[in-house]
């Protein structure tokens, strides 16, 4: 499996590879974050709702919200429960936390954490031993399905496997299956009651043997916490504070569960993103985020906008991506805001049949890879993906880079730790560090020396073997141990080779897999939450991207998220490929996917539908009898022009940098300031009262014509709009006012 993100279980710093000792207190665990993601770290007490985007760097948010509660001593370790929805990630967090000096802080998936708890209540809540757990289900379904006289080809046993999976996230009952799935509007692989018989077999073979599968996990710990008051006490007792990531792929049983945690506490911050919710196929909803503040009516919502990751140019396209979006996630989707230099534009390319878009992705990334000096772009192939919408479509791009001998990753295909070459080494490596098998002239050298030592007496050499296959794949994971020596070394001086194979242990026990220098081929499900330097969205046509079963608005719009996905993957390089026909040879008739309208050139380009949120931070809403704040917002301002972010609070409110060009309406200017002048003389107050000088440019450059447009202007506030409003709307419009002399004229007239 490739790591490709370039995060490792210690990473310090906002840039890749970068490094620094523990904070020396609680104020320096804040040094480095931004306006929005401070006050992520900061906000300790009540809900808090965090929107994250795309590369905004939500990870380092929450990992510094806890340390920083930690070390200021605002949260106990063992108190807090930080739960996420892979092992990977959850590893991730905790490397992240030991770094920031917040041992001890569980850091956990929510089956991980479910199975710990009813492994720790079940002999008090029951008596004896948890049932063992089905490691394999679809072997179960398999035999369900046969005893029900139902036979089932491979793709059938998956999917039917998947649809009892969905049905027990979202706790329905085999009885149940056939109306809850209509009225889902899931498209069944079989027959709906023929499912729902499977389904009731399948639990009963379960009870018959007396084993449980991955949902019961959560199924039967909800049921404890219901059941049991006193356990679930106890369980509160024990976790005060939490934190759930990717929030937005929630699924019912799982928000129940978190209810049960939580139990009349709202100690509780959530991250997710309802623009990257792509996996409502298996229960996740986003539902829970988008009703998080009124579920929690005094919350404090922070919203991360600026990216990191990316260049202006790739945020440009995933926000034009978005912006044609329908639905309640596209309401409220975030307008990202690169933090990066420029770099190229994305690449379109149309290929005439399937087998020459794969050999023209892979010559591109030869050149890539190839080295600066020799002409190239000089990147690893590590930092290379190639991502398509199904895995069948790999099959193409694993020949046509091994023609180009450049060296591959499958990801999702097997295990990095569970490879032959990786436990042998890892089973070296734990004799070494009790000092049998490592060169006596290297007891005193540094962690890599020593496993490049280790590693030597098995055949690696510090040089590639020639072209790929077995051999070059063996190298490559043994070499993607080497590298996690060097980081693991530069994080903990005074590590020792011991304290290295603790840490292989967790990273394998977490399947949390160091990068492995080879381009990552992966599905754009499969490549959720990585990233790297170049990525290849191949592939993109109608009937794949969007796949040919969306039927519904949600499927479409769950593509779109999809494709939106795959954008933000990359930091500086991306490029979109299609085919217009299948084979060699054959008709010219395929299209270009529909998302791309109006983005990729010479496209038609649609109306976009829904304007993009700012960042900024919002209080919660006062609520009778609570002590609720008003509710404000502030976030990062922008020049309007050149896009730099703002911080003078002149050119915050003009929008724009003073050397950047202005669009003043002079004659509108000099009619506001001459209003002003009026508005000031009947209030009796100085002119500066009604609006500032700055203020009045502002309106004379942005020229409103609706209230909202008019109420985005820094100095408008609620109470100005409301008693001059109307007013400077009609002057931007044109329209002459009444002056007060003729007002009263009118008066005496009548």
């Amino acid at each position: 499996m490739t790591a490709a993100t370039s995060s490792t279980l210690f990473p310090q710093g906002s840039t890749p590879g970068a490094y620094a000792a523990t904070p020396r207190d609680a104020d320096a665990v804040l040094d480095g974050l931004d306006p929005e993601q401070r006050e992520v770290a900061t906000s300790l007490h009540g809900a808090v709702c965090v929107l994250a985007g795309a590369g905004t760097g939500k990870t380092r948010a929450i990992t510094h919200r806890i340390a920083y509660g930690v070390r200021a001593g605002i949260l106990q370790p063992a108190s807090v429960l930080a739960v996420t929805f892979t092992n990977r990630a959850a590893g991730e967090m905790r490397g992240r936390l030991r770094q920031l000096g917040a041992g001890g802080v569980q850091a956990r998936t929510f089956h991980s954490a479910a199975l710990r708890q009813l492994q720790y209540f079940w002999p008090k809540a029951v008596g004896g031993e948890v049932p063992r757990l089905v490691e394999r289900k679809v072997q179960l379904v398999a035999e369900a399905a046969a005893r029900c006289r139902v036979r089932l080809d491979r793709n059938e046993l998956r999917d039917v496997t998947g649809e009892i999976e969905w049905s027990k996230v979202t706790q329905t009952v085999p009885e149940d299956y056939p109306a809850v799935a209509a009225k889902s509007g899931r498209e069944a692989p079989r027959d709906a009651a023929e499912i729902g018989r499977i389904y009731a077999t399948y639990e009963q073979l379960k009870r018959d043997r007396g084993v449980i599968d991955f949902e019961d996990v959560l199924l039967l710990t909800v049921g404890v916490l219901q059941e049991r008051p006193d356990i679930a006490d106890q369980v509160r007792r024990q976790y005060q504070h939490f934190v759930v990531d990717e929030y937005q792929d929630v699924s019912p049983l799982q928000q129940r569960l978190l209810d049960l945690w939580l139990g009349e506490r709202d100690s509780l911050c959530v991250v997710g993103d309802a623009s990257q919710t792509i996996y409502s196929f298996t229960g996740a909803t986003p539902d829970h985020l988008l009703n998080f503040r009124t579920r929690h009516p005094r919350a404090t919502v922070v919203k991360l906008i600026r990216d990191y990751r990316s260049t202006p140019q790739v945020v440009h396209l995933a926000n034009g991506l978005l912006s044609q979006a329908r639905g309640r996630a596209a309401e409220h989707r975030l307008e990202l805001v690169s933090q990066r230099e420029a770099g190229p534009d994305p690449a379109y390319a149309a290929y005439a049949d399937e087998p020459a878009e794969a050999e023209g992705t892979a010559r591109r990334i030869r050149e890539l890879i190839t080295p600066v000096e020799q002409g190239g772009g000089g990147i690893p192939a590590s930092q290379i993906a190639v991502l398509y919408r199904v895995n069948a479509q790999s099959e193409l791009y694993e020949q046509a880079l091994a023609d180009v001998q450049v060296p591959y990753q499958l990801r999702g295909a097997e295990r990095f730790f569970e490879r032959p070459e990786v436990r042998e080494a890892g089973l070296l490596l734990r004799g070494a560090a009790r000092g049998g098998s490592a060169d006596p002239a290297l007891a005193d050298a540094d962690i890599p020396s020593q496993v490049r030592a280790v590693l030597t007496t098995r055949g690696w050499t510090s040089e590639p073997p020639a072209g790929s296959g077995a051999v070059r794949d063996r190298w490559e994971s043994l070499a993607a141990l080497v590298r996690l020596a060097e980081d693991f070394a530069a994080s903990r001086p005074g590590a020792t080779l011991s304290d290295l194979v603790a840490e292989l242990d967790e990273r394998a026990a977490a399947q949390h897999a160091p990068t492995v220098e080879g381009v990552t081929l992966a599905s754009l499900h499969a490549a959720k939450g990585l990233e790297w330097d170049a990525v290849f969205l191949v592939g993109l046509t109608e009937g794949m991207m969007p796949i040919t079963y969306a039927k519904t608005e949600q499927q479409i719009e769950e593509e779109r998220r999809l494709l939106y996905v795959g954008v933000t993957r990359a930091r500086r390089h991306l490029t979109l490929s299609w085919a217009l026909s299948r084979a060699p040879g054959g008709r010219a008739s395929r299209r270009p996917t529909r998302f791309l309208n109006g983005l990729r050139p010479g496209s038609q380009a649609a109306a976009a539908r829904t304007p993009g949120g700012g960042g900024g931070i919002e209080r919660g809403a006062a609520v009778p009898g609570g002590g609720g704040g008003v509710r404000r917002r502030r976030g990062p301002v922008h020049c309007r022009v050149c896009g730099r972010a703002l911080t003078d609070a002149g050119e915050m409110k003009l929008m724009r940098c003073e050397g950047c060009p202005s669009e003043l309406d002079e004659a509108l200017y000099e009619r506001l300031r001459d209003w002003r002048a009026e508005q000031a003389g009947q209030l009796g107050q100085p002119a500066y009262c009604v609006f500032t000088d700055k203020t009045l440019l502002a309106i004379a450059e942005a020229v409103p014509g609706t209230e909202p447009e008019l109420a985005r202007i820094s100095g408008v506030g609620r109470r100005k709009l409301d008693r001059f409003g109307a007013d400077v709307l009609a002057l931007c419009a044109g329209r002459e006012l009444p002056s007060a002399l003729d007002d009263e004229g009118d008066g005496d007239a009548g």
